[in-house]
């Protein structure tokens, strides 16, 4: 009898890219596989975050700066973080700032719990903050709703075309004060499920982030059917940037980084 699992993930392209395999049946084979029923939820990060605090799915991605609120309900899977070096959440904003000149502006944040925002209180404590829809940041940024935006996801790529000039990229300020990658996202499994079919998800996502590697041009193909506004090559550059080796396994680094950016070390689910 297979065990019917609830798995929530962000549409953003690289958490759709990475869970294709398993959402498309390339891995029906599999003894693991077989062991479980999938359905799919599928919404904002900073909703799931909430939506985690109640532990409504089996597993689900999460912002690591939401974690600390959620290891009593949850365990982090090795396997599915999203981690970059040397890049990551930008600041940006319509007029050419310096970082100084944000004392006293209003930034738009995509959410309390995101790891973007916990990023941006260690790069620049005290900032007046709105919290905003990460995908309407960039316009309203760009409308003068907001002094400056954090923006998070593709967005990223795509501020330029708003006319917005960039503040500070965290992950490169990140890099330079730790030597680290800056953890952004990963993937947590409830607590009470059941060792056995913890330890066999867990060496599942691998194998699927694995093999969505492996099957790259199909695996983007299915990330860009959740639209978002962007184009196959640039569906593409985002998720050669934040699909890689810490997204297979965390791996030593990206488990420290997860630490320094928490202020204290997490375990994880081996896989």
């Amino acid at each position: 009898m297979t065990k019917r699992v609830i798995i929530a993930h962000s549409p953003d392209s690289d958490d759709a890219y990475m869970m294709a395999p398993l959402a498309l049946g390339w891995l029906k084979d599999d003894a693991d596989f077989q062991r479980f029923d999938f359905e799919f939820v599928r919404n904002d990060i900073e909703l799931l975050n909430r939506e985690a605090l109640e532990a409504q799915y089996d597993v689900t991605a999460i912002s690591f700066g939401a974690y600390p609120e959620l290891e009593d309900k949850y365990d982090l899977l090795r396997a599915g973080s999203s981690i970059q070096e040397g890049t990551g959440p930008l600041v940006v904003a319509r007029e050419g700032l310096e970082p100084e000149d944000l004392h006293g502006k209003t930034v738009a944040i995509p959410g309390l719990r995101t790891s973007a925002y916990l990023a941006m209180r260690q790069w620049m404590p005290g900032l007046k903050i709105e919290i905003v829809p990460f995908d309407k940041i960039m316009d309203e940024v760009a409308d003068g709703h907001f002094d400056a935006g954090l923006l998070i996801h593709e967005s990223q790529l795509m501020y330029r075309d708003k006319g917005l000039n960039m503040v500070a990229d965290l992950g490169d300020w990140w890099k330079k004060l730790h030597d680290l990658p800056l953890p952004m996202g990963g993937n947590a499994i409830r607590k009470d499920m059941p060792p056995g079919e913890k330890q066999a998800f867990a060496s599942l996502m691998r194998k699927s982030v694995e093999t969505a590697m492996a099957r790259h041009s199909e695996s983007i193909d299915y990330a860009q059917s959740f639209g978002r506004g962007m184009d196959r090559e640039m569906v593409d550059r985002y998720v050669r940037a934040w699909v890689n080796d810490f997204t297979i396994d965390v791996g030593d680094r990206g488990a420290r980084a997860v630490a320094v950016l928490l202020g204290r070390p997490v375990e994880w689910v081996e896989c």
